[in-house]
């Protein structure tokens, strides 16, 4: 079953310096009937002015993972981690017993990105971060793993967070096809381009879930980059 979820559905959220889409329920915008996905919390598309960002603030017990689309957000946390992560690259963090982090556009252009937390099998762990760049050729076949808490892809270099969760994502060109594997169920978002699934089509800033299916085959209609957030219910 696929429930398409479009960009001028979603929640919104402006402050100036920071403009957003909700897929879910976060800060001013609130459905009781669009609270989560599963295990999946919150993803937001957010855009980050230039020289600006989110001052030094608390998380406990969330897995917050950070896709950069374009430009560069630096982080800085208690726990003595600092880095630029960079359009291509992933971050992670694990908020665990409790952290304090910021993350700051210090660009002179806007950084656009999605902030994803999924709720962790495992409260009060010591907080981590991490970061990952990933290949950016687009593929054929299968989406590249970039994020799991699958014991048996830790050999692979991904991202760990404390889920049974794994995410992926990557660019495909027009005309091209994958299929991926899902073990829970799926939410789909469109970074970049217009995707066709099961003869329905989704653009940029568009996102669908996925449930009681094994499997999910995506065709780009257009070059496209696209992520596959694989949740428990």
């Amino acid at each position: 079953m696929i429930n398409i979820r479009k960009l001028n559905d979603l929640g919104k959220g402006d402050h100036g310096w920071l403009q957003s889409n909700f897929h879910f329920s976060f800060a001013d915008y609130y459905n009781r009937n669009n609270m989560s996905f599963g295990q999946l919390r919150v993803i937001n598309d957010d855009r980050i002015g230039a020289h600006m960002g989110f001052d030094t603030h608390p998380h406990e017990n969330m897995e917050i993972i950070t896709y950069v689309r374009q430009g560069a957000i630096s982080h800085q946390d208690s726990m003595g981690n600092k880095g630029t992560t960079k359009a291509g690259e992933v971050q992670v963090m694990s908020a665990g017993s409790g952290i304090r982090h910021s993350e700051m556009n210090n660009t002179d252009e806007e950084v656009t990105l999605y902030q994803i937390w999924i709720m962790p099998n495992k409260k009060n762990v010591t907080p981590r971060w991490g970061q990952e760049r990933f290949p950016t050729d687009p593929v054929k076949g299968q989406l590249p793993l970039l994020v799991s808490g699958r014991e048996k892809d830790q050999r692979h270099g991904v991202l760990f967070i404390h889920q049974d969760a794994a995410i992926y994502g990557g660019r495909v060109n027009k005309g091209d096809s994958i299929t991926n594997k899902i073990k829970h169920q799926a939410y789909i978002l469109v970074s970049e381009g217009q995707i066709e699934i099961d003869g329905k089509k989704l653009t940029k800033g568009d996102g669908a879930e996925v449930t009681k299916q094994s499997e999910i085959k995506i065709s780009a209609v257009s070059d496209a980059e696209i992520l596959i957030l694989d949740v428990p219910k």
